[in-house]
């Protein structure tokens, strides 16, 4: 048997019409498009609610350890006074001092529960007002945005607007219009900036990071450091409890209503057409991390907001991920 190169003859009516380097590639069908799995993991997480039961087991447990540490520590500082009295009362003064502070903690957590449930009250007070066209009650809302704003300074020139021209406004709708424009037109602003900020962040992150579960606690902390950031831009100023109830609120309405679906159009502002198949996995999965916190932003900004969105102000996702993605898809095709 013959060894050596084996010579195909092809006839020229069956060459190649395209020069190779210029093939375009074998598409691959069996390859899944990105889905945003860091995001999807870190949705379930945060909108999961525990049972009744596992709530009652956990209540039960930090209650028997508190009435536990505290016997133990009532008797440890009794005998130590007993012992050596400097000592102890020492030791009962740094203890007393850690629970004033710790009582500090839980006033600040339980003002911040009473300011987030301030915005929900002024938000439903707006929507009553709105469906009865009720012009008092749209003016007590205002009365209470200027008091929920007063002393901050970069709602001073919106709230001298709103005072100067509320009197002129002669129906509900156009009375909040014009307090959703004065006052809440710049807020927004900054919320969508943030908004912005996190998108980059989390398609950076999941890009950048290899692991599964990294990933998902990177774009878990970078979603909650935004809600909490909205919050705050709105004059919430969520504390820890509030701040993940808040998060809990928007994620279980994003899973509720399917928002965290991925369609082939979520990045066809960025990309300009559909081939987010043709990309790499993993920088795919990072636009699409991005792109998800952004609707995550969006439905925050809501949730938050002392008032409703007027009618077509509503911050369009399509152009945050065009501004908050587009640089970061341009930096890497360079």
């Amino acid at each position: 048997m013959a060894r050596g190169p084996v010579l195909i003859e092809i006839d020229e009516g069956e060459a190649p019409k395209v020069p190779v380097a210029e093939a375009p590639p074998v598409p691959d069908d069996d390859m899944p498009l990105p889905q945003g799995q860091a995001m999807h993991a870190a949705a379930g997480i945060a909108a999961h609610k525990p049972s009744r039961l596992v709530r009652w087991v956990w209540s039960l447990g930090l209650a028997l350890v508190g009435a536990v540490v505290s016997i133990k520590a009532w008797g440890f500082l009794s005998t130590l006074v007993t012992q050596n009295p400097l000592l102890g009362w020492a030791m009962a003064g740094l203890t007393a001092a850690f629970l004033l502070v710790l009582a500090v903690v839980i006033l600040r957590e339980v003002a911040a529960l009473g300011r987030l449930g301030r915005l929900d009250g002024l938000r439903r007070a707006a929507d009553t007002a709105l469906a009865d066209d009720d012009l008092q009650g749209a003016r007590a809302v205002t009365d209470r945005l200027l008091a929920l704003y007063k002393g901050r300074e970069d709602t001073r020139w919106g709230r001298d607007r709103l005072a100067e021209l509320r009197g002129d406004q002669m129906d509900a709708a156009s009375l909040l219009i014009l307090a959703d424009r004065e006052l809440l037109g710049p807020l927004d602003h900054a919320a969508q900036r943030e908004v912005e900020a996190a998108a980059r962040q989390v398609a950076t992150v999941t890009t950048l990071v290899p692991l599964a579960l990294a990933d998902v606690a990177a774009a878990l902390a970078a979603n909650l450091r935004m809600i909490r950031r909205i919050a705050e831009v709105y004059g919430g100023r969520s504390g820890f409890l509030g701040g993940w109830r808040l998060t809990r609120a928007v994620m279980a309405h994003l899973v509720a209503t399917g928002a965290v679906a991925v369609g082939d159009d979520l990045l066809e502002p960025v990309l300009g057409g559909s081939i987010l198949g043709k990309l790499s996995r993993r920088f795919g999965e990072g636009l699409v991390n991005g792109a998800l916190t952004a609707r995550v932003g969006v439905a925050a900004m809501e949730v938050c907001r002392p008032l409703p969105f007027a009618s077509g102000k509503k911050p369009k996702i399509r152009n945050i991920i065009k501004q908050s993605l587009g640089g970061l898809f341009r930096a890497s095709k360079t």
